[in-house]
């Protein structure tokens, strides 16, 4: 059974929050359209905020 690819937004917003769980900066957004960008800062502000209340693993 084949295994769907995620959806480039959802994928978008993973990267992110990996990003910004790992303390890398805003900056670092690899994505130019809007929406995906949109969506990789959604994560990465959501992973900053994890980390800032102590939800970090590493």
């Amino acid at each position: 059974m084949k295994r769907q690819k995620r959806d480039k937004l959802t994928r978008a917003h993973a990267k992110g929050y990996q990003a910004g769980i790992s303390g890398r900066s805003k900056e670092y957004c690899p994505f130019q359209s809007f929406d995906t960008r949109s969506h990789w800062l959604g994560g990465w502000r959501e992973a900053v905020g994890d980390r800032q209340d102590g939800l970090s693993v590493r």
